[in-house]
């Protein structure tokens, strides 16, 4: 993405979140097995309005996606679940269930307060809108 735009990737490294190991007492302390954070695949478009933000986050349910304002960033957190019974126990499993994070920096030209986020099928879209000052605009010229 060019590094000039309203909406910009912040730094990858920061967004990856450091691993954290289950309790030894667990069936996965006991393989240790790692979770780490991963970046969902992002599509950005823009028009006059503003930008739209397509996140993938297969899995995860509108309970477990946190979106945010922190500042001048825009942070997508969502864990992703398998639906299972209660009654269920795992004795084998291939399936990942990850934690996904994403960071993006908003510039001033964007207005944090109208963000509108939608998610359908595993689909996260975010609507974000520019601010009136920074949509153009047709200036009419008067005859003198």
């Amino acid at each position: 993405m060019n590094q000039n735009t309203a909406l910009s990737q912040s730094n990858p490294a920061r967004d990856v979140a450091p691993s954290v190991q289950s309790g030894p007492d667990s069936a996965q302390g006991a393989l240790a097995q790692r979770t780490t954070a991963v970046l969902p695949p992002v599509d950005i478009f823009e028009d006059d309005a503003g930008f739209t933000v397509l996140a993938d986050l297969p899995g995860v349910a509108k309970d477990r996606l946190a979106v945010r304002v922190d500042g001048d960033n825009l942070v997508i957190e969502g864990a992703a679940a398998a639906p299972v019974g209660a009654d269920m126990t795992l004795i084998y499993g291939e399936v990942l269930n990850p934690l996904y994070r994403r960071t993006f920096t908003l510039s001033r030209e964007l207005d944090p307060g109208k963000i509108e986020a939608k998610l359908d099928n595993g689909v996260l879209r975010l609507n974000i809108p520019k601010s009136e000052e920074a949509k153009p605009r047709r200036i009419e010229v008067a005859l003198a």
